[in-house]
């Protein structure tokens, strides 16, 4: 239960959302006390003397005056006026709640009687209600009823909005101002109406072609990362590049073996499942090499950058290479022998023993060299545990 001995701290608070009072009175906010609030409003008088918002923080000070009158107890009373920006919207409420803060540090209410234009206390009410009680709200309608106000109020607003948000005006005033130009220069053409038709079919279906397809936006994306595009290091882009390189080589070479492979397939006469063997001897042979060039060339642009970054993965990496280049003359060898059996085996033999040497070879040379220069390369538990194992 609340403390019947705690003094009530009441504040009488005027709110200017549209920030009329920094705008045209130039008066910074917030206004604090009696005579603050008093020359604040005068002065925004002078300035527009059909301003609700003076005759809002006139109201305000009158309830004060009316309050300190017949105090009761242990009452005490505080008025003061809050702005918020004249962008309005999120802008407003933000600007609005730092204000509210700022004057309960300074008079830490228990209760807020709210005086508003009438227009923006539906918008207000739940921002202060949120940090103090509000127990009455009063509403100053000036020289107008409070619908007309909100009607002329909304209808400002959304033509503001339609005139100033490149979002809406594009649509609402460059469409029909396109059109309006088109007309005109047709009409200085002898005949030139006659196009009229054809021609706002034309402007009109390509604007909505480009809106519903999202065509304005990925071009503006575009645009804003052409501008922004920064290149990445130069490791990365011999990677891309040497990957780039790979891929057509893959591709290149696979459209070699088929092709090889569909001239043998447009000699056979008679059953082509028993020239399978052949089939897939001409398609390694006219692809092999091409293939394994690329897969190499992709794998030594990871190398590249294996090195350059420090990271231990260029060892294995050397071994894939030497594994891939090997494999390349193993797989021709069974070409010959897939196409022709009469082609002597010893060849193929010879290939896969070297094969396995090179291998050997490579992978002894990269336990020494990775040895040697561990210090270089960023090693990690997983790669130490790698390495004892090799």
């Amino acid at each position: 239960m609340p403390d019947a001995t705690k003094a009530e701290r009441i504040l009488v608070l005027c709110v200017d959302r549209d920030d009329d009072l920094g705008m045209k009175a130039g008066i910074n906010t917030p206004v604090l006390g009696r005579k603050e609030n008093v020359n604040a409003a005068a002065s925004l008088a002078l300035r527009d003397p059909e301003e609700a918002d003076a005759n809002a923080m006139f109201e305000a000070v009158r309830i004060y005056d009316n309050l300190k009158k017949s105090a009761k107890g242990k009452e005490e009373h505080e008025v003061a006026t809050i702005a918020g920006s004249d962008l309005e919207g999120v802008e407003a409420d933000r600007q609005l709640v730092s204000e509210l803060t700022e004057v309960l540090e300074e008079f830490n209410a228990t209760d807020v009687i709210l005086v508003t234009d009438g227009y923006t206390d539906e918008m207000v009410l739940p921002l202060i209600e949120s940090r103090v009680p509000v127990t009455s709200v009063r509403r100053i309608v000036i020289q107008h009823s409070k619908s007309i106000e909100e009607t002329a109020a909304l209808f400002s607003r959304y033509m503001k909005l339609l005139v100033e948000n490149p979002r809406y005006s594009r649509m609402i005033l460059g469409l029909p101002g396109i059109l309006f130009v088109v007309l005109g220069v047709l009409a200085f053409i002898p005949d030139g109406l006659r196009y009229a038709i054809p021609a706002l079919g034309v402007i009109i279906g390509s604007f909505l072609a480009l809106r519903g397809f999202r065509l304005d936006k990925a071009f503006k994306n575009f645009l804003k990362w052409v501008r922004d595009y920064s290149p990445p290091p130069f490791t990365v882009q011999i990677s891309t590049f040497s990957g780039l390189a790979g891929i057509l080589l893959l591709l290149v070479g696979g459209y070699l073996g088929g092709t090889e492979a569909s001239n043998f397939a447009g000699t056979v006469t008679d059953d082509i499942l028993s020239h399978i063997p052949s089939l897939i001897g001409e398609f390694l042979s006219g692809s092999t090499y091409l293939i394994a060039i690329g897969m190499c060339t992709i794998l030594v642009g990871r190398a590249v950058r294996w090195f350059f970054e420090h990271d231990p993965r260029l060892w294995r990496t050397v071994v894939i290479v030497a594994g891939v280049a090997t494999s390349a003359v193993m797989f021709y060898q069974a070409s010959d022998i897939l196409i022709n059996p009469e082609v002597p085996y010893q060849r193929l033999i010879l290939a896969i023993i070297g094969g396995i040497s090179i291998i050997l070879l490579t992978s002894l040379s990269v336990i020494v060299l990775r040895r040697k220069y561990r210090s270089y390369f960023k090693e990690t538990e997983e790669d130490m545990e790698d390495f004892k194992e090799s």
